[in-house]
């Protein structure tokens, strides 16, 4: 019956039994470590399929497709495939089906690297530029709409503890 009591007090504060995620599996006995990391990793997959719902419905584009423009958005002078591998945790083999898409729609471009004549690189088209302007705006608006009952202080507060968590994990990778 104990068990019982923890599993409807997880579900009332996850907001009811039909909310299952992540955490539904936890009760008041797990390691406070693995509660933290698993609240963390439901809000951030709550997040990310409501964004890859709204990029398919509202752009008809994929949440790596905007991934990787972002990233080319934030480097003009361009990308090479692996450096875009690595930043977005995927396999090369992503990045270039990634890639060939983009540059059938003529978003991105692969272009002769300036520095090593024998690679390329991937920049964003004008159109590239203009397409991923527009979706970034609306993308940034959706995020704002469901952090909203997140008050300022607590985002702030959120953000530095998470700025050292992750300077800490740094630190243990030995970067």
């Amino acid at each position: 019956m104990d068990d019982d009591r923890h599993v409807r007090a997880a579900d009332a504060d996850r907001g009811g039994a039909s909310d299952l995620d992540l955490e539904s599996r936890l009760t008041d006995a797990h390691h406070q470590s693995l509660r933290l990391w698993l609240r963390m990793l439901s809000c951030t997959t709550r997040i990310e399929n409501e964004i890859r719902s709204r990029l398919r419905t509202t752009f008809g584009i994929t949440l790596p497709r905007f991934d990787l423009m972002a990233q080319l958005e934030r480097h003009p002078e361009g990308l090479r495939m692996g450096e875009l591998s690595r930043r977005m945790m995927v396999t090369g083999g992503n990045i270039t089906g990634i890639t060939d898409q983009l540059e059938r729609e003529q978003l991105v471009v692969r272009v002769q690297d300036a520095r090593d004549r024998r690679a390329s690189a991937v920049k964003l088209t004008a159109a590239g530029r203009e397409t991923f302007a527009a979706m970034a705006a609306v993308h940034e608006r959706w995020i704002e709409e469901m952090l909203a009952d997140v008050s300022g202080e607590d985002k702030a507060s959120m953000i530095a503890l998470l700025s050292t968590m992750k300077r800490r994990l740094r630190v243990e990778d030995g970067e």
